[in-house]
């Protein structure tokens, strides 16, 4: 990897907030630029040369997702505009339609929106029951703890592999042994954890997982959701229009395409897949592995710096991703952040959609530097000395 490789690198900032989005390598932002200049035809409509062109690209992403997350078959991977649009599409396109009253939902209250809401409202809509797994002491979700909250009533476990602000990895594959003897479907927001570490759904023997695009380098407005192929049979369309259908004589005389195709109703994204395909192979040449350990060792080096500072309180001392949350005694979390902001450094400051996490941890705003393969040592220097006179942030805010 080459910083250089960032066109938004080729500035002067830090940017410490890739937990929200990822910036785009060049290669990137070049074959996107390449669709539209060159071949902007739609994909999988067209007989002509420049659509078939098209086709083979998008059906080539299809295959490196495939790859890259150990799916079984390309028919397991759809297209999708994000993780919000895969999780709402599993709520509302295949547990809409097999889930009874008093049915239960297990998820944490450490997760994000998009893996609470959908359940929220198909709880609210069905009558379901949802329960917040307890964190232990660290805020991690345990075996132990998921055990303690299933019932033969539970039918659903949804967590995210890796939360956005704690940063714990969860135990996924364990915990789909013990909700997969008990007739549990499991599903996973893999968008804090793709483009970090290696991913591999038959392994883990998920039933469903979702993630986006844009944090791991890829375009924004393209995800993916991934599902055994046997349960993608079962799930309904939440879209219907073009290209997902074959015939539709009348309303009582509806035929709908195959797998993938039955689930991606509409012109699809097609620069934002072609350009996820990019960043697919970009994350390959340098490898996982590599990227996990560079960003483990970075964040320990920013923890070891911040923790000598005596009135910085930092939330997950421990944690799996390169996500630090913290906060300054007496200031305001945005205020350290509009203060970061006036040397160029881009942190998040709120309660990054984990509205929920204030019920465990006490605090409900706090400053989240989100760490990517990207940054260095020394940019978390000249971040660190910026905190280290207290008195100098509360002087600039006034």
């Amino acid at each position: 990897m080459n910083r250089n490789d960032f066109p938004m690198l080729n500035q002067d900032i830090i940017y410490f907030d890739n937990g929200a989005t990822t910036f785009k390598p060049k290669v990137v932002i070049d074959s996107m630029v390449d669709y539209y200049s060159k071949h902007s035809a739609n994909a999988h409509r067209g007989d002509y040369h420049i659509s078939m062109i098209v086709d083979d690209k998008y059906e080539n992403t299809r295959e490196l997702v495939k790859n890259f997350i150990n799916a079984n078959s390309t028919k397991e991977i759809i297209f999708t505009s994000g993780t919000t649009d895969g999780i709402n599409m599993v709520a509302n396109g295949f547990f809409k339609y097999i889930l009874n009253p008093g049915d239960e939902i297990i998820l944490s209250k450490a997760d994000h929106a998009s893996n609470i809401l959908p359940w929220q409202a198909l709880a609210n809509e069905l009558n379901l029951v949802i329960k917040y797994v307890d964190l232990d002491d660290h805020n991690y979700v345990t075996v132990d703890n998921i055990k303690k909250v299933l019932s033969p009533r539970t039918k659903v476990i949804s967590l995210a592999i890796i939360t956005n602000v704690i940063g714990d990895l969860r135990p996924i594959k364990e915990l789909c042994d013990i909700a997969h003897q008990n007739n549990i479907y499991v599903v996973g927001d893999a968008a804090q954890s793709v483009g970090h570490r290696k991913t591999d759904v038959q392994a883990l023997d998920i039933d469903f997982l979702a993630f986006s695009g844009h944090k791991m380098y890829g375009p924004t407005g393209v995800g993916v959701l991934y599902g055994k192929e046997e349960l993608l049979e079962r799930l309904r369309p939440t879209s219907l229009g073009g290209g997902m259908n074959e015939t539709f004589d009348d309303q009582n005389n509806i035929s709908l395409k195959s797998l993938p195709s039955r689930l991606e109703a509409g012109t699809p994204n097609i620069a934002g897949v072609i350009g996820l395909g990019e960043a697919i192979k970009y994350l390959n040449k340098i490898d996982l592995n590599k990227i996990s350990e560079y960003e483990h060792n970075l964040r320990e080096y920013l923890i070891d710096r911040l923790i000598k500072i005596d009135y910085i309180d930092i939330i997950n001392i421990e944690g799996d991703a390169a996500t630090v949350a913290f906060n300054v005694d007496g200031i305001f979390a945005q205020d350290v952040a509009v203060y970061l902001d006036k040397y160029n450094i881009c942190v998040r400051a709120g309660n990054h959609c984990t509205k929920l996490l204030k019920d465990v941890i006490n605090v409900r705003n706090t400053v989240r530097v989100s760490l990517a393969f990207y940054n260095t040592t020394e940019e978390i220097d000249t971040f660190v000395d910026l905190l280290s006179d207290r008195d100098k942030i509360i002087r600039e805010m006034l």
